[in-house]
């Protein structure tokens, strides 16, 4: 099998919990993909079959969407639900104030990428830095947030739709909103919905990905 499948992530496991469960399913141990989703992210995610894995490069550089939930009023030490809570404040925010903050996070932006990251420092991912107790310092980069839209809004609970260029961490914003709001934030939800051209309407649900129902759904790239 070769070519490109649109898989529906569910919560729970990891990225590469999905390439195992596609080669348990398949058959198939050339799997790839095109960019990880942390576990307590659901949605779609490039899976790439036998010669599609040299594309990987590629893929990962795709402009991506999310529908995300950020909990006002604490920070974690993960930026996402995953993490240890701390209380900011409990002031409560007005719906124009979380309009106006989302706003100036939207166009090139300059991020902290989280320690908590499988981002390589000397090497080593940071987030296995941080786990063994290392002061981590991550470096700032330029991303492009090309549409920031608030959804929903029910104080604590902001519901956001981003698109966002590659490698821009939907934690950070969320974090750097509590920042400009004043009340801290960290993640508790995040749905990818789209990678470039490829939507998560059109993925398969990774349980029912068996061997045939694989072959007929493998795009070409």
């Amino acid at each position: 099998m070769n070519g490109l499948l649109l898989v529906n992530k569910p919560i729970g496991i990891s990225s590469f919990d999905v390439i195992r469960q596609l080669r348990r399913s398949t058959g198939v141990r050339k799997i790839g993909h095109a960019g990880t989703l942390d576990p307590l992210a659901s949605g779609l995610m490039l899976m790439l079959f036998g010669t599609a894995t040299k594309k990987a490069e590629t893929l990962t550089k795709l402009d991506k969407r999310y529908v995300a939930e950020v909990q006002l009023g604490a920070n974690s030490t993960t930026g996402d639900n995953e993490g240890e809570k701390t209380p900011v404040s409990d002031r409560v925010p007005s719906f124009e104030e979380v309009e106006a903050a989302i706003a100036q996070l939207t166009g090139e932006i300059t991020q902290v990428p989280p320690a908590y990251s499988a981002i390589k420092i000397n090497g080593r991912e940071a987030y296995k830095r941080m786990r063994a107790g290392e002061a981590v310092e991550m470096p700032p980069r330029r991303v492009t947030v090309h549409e920031h839209v608030l959804i929903s809004y029910d104080y604590p609970r902001v519901e956001v739709e981003a698109h966002v260029s590659s490698g821009t961490y939907i934690r950070t914003l969320a974090e750097d909103l509590g920042k400009l709001l004043g009340t801290g934030a960290y993640l508790t939800g995040l749905v990818r919905t789209e990678c470039g051209r490829y939507s998560l309407q059109e993925a398969v649900v990774l349980d029912e990905a068996d061997a045939a129902m694989v072959e007929q759904k493998l795009l070409d790239i």
